[in-house]
């Protein structure tokens, strides 16, 4: 990785989306564990990274998706629940610039959260080996997916839709669902 946040844009030639990479160890209370190693933000560096992404969000884009990922979700209906710092720090710009999408990991499970009036899909893929989550919340509350699995995700863009797929350790489609440039969303499995 270029810097500990950073954007790029995907293909190289005839570029159709742009990705926003951001470190989200956001500084908190919880002690470390005995031998842990911190790698969290300190104030310092969270307030560069926030300035830097107002900037990146504020740029001229010629791409028709623009996506966020880092680590942690920003919301999450796993053991972690939603990320208050997040919350306050990322999703107010994520609504002011159209954000079309959020991709994490952290919690070990398959989720997938839309919520009314958000431009934003958050796509959680946490399933890639490690013990699973139970989930705390129940995915028809704030769904449409959400699963406690082993699995992985797959993304597909076009210039008209661009395609997540959460699949199981065997490659079977689990849900999926399409968001086209002007953010309408369409579930093909659930």
């Amino acid at each position: 990785m270029p810097s500990r946040w950073y954007s790029f844009e995907f293909p190289k030639p005839s570029p159709l989306i742009t990705f926003i990479a951001l470190d989200s160890n956001m500084p908190h209370a919880k002690p470390l564990a005995p031998g842990g190693r911190d790698f969290t933000l300190t104030p310092e560096e969270k307030g560069q990274q926030l300035t830097w992404l107002e900037e990146e969000l504020k740029r001229p884009r010629s791409t028709p998706y623009l996506a966020v990922l880092a680590h942690h979700p920003v919301y999450s209906n796993g053991p972690h629940g939603d990320h208050a710092t997040l919350i306050q720090d990322w999703d107010p710009l994520f609504r002011k610039n159209n954000v079309t999408l959020y991709l994490a990991g952290h919690d070990h499970d398959l989720q997938h959260l839309e919520f009314e009036g958000h431009p934003t899909s958050f796509f959680l893929s946490g399933g890639g080996g490690a013990d699973l989550y139970d989930l705390k919340v129940d995915p028809a509350k704030r769904g449409p997916y959400g699963q406690k699995l082993y699995g992985f995700s797959h993304l597909s863009v076009t210039p008209r839709q661009l395609t997540l797929r959460h699949l199981d350790s065997e490659g079977h489609l689990l849900h999926a669902f399409t968001k086209t440039p002007a953010g309408q969303v369409g579930l093909l499995t659930s």
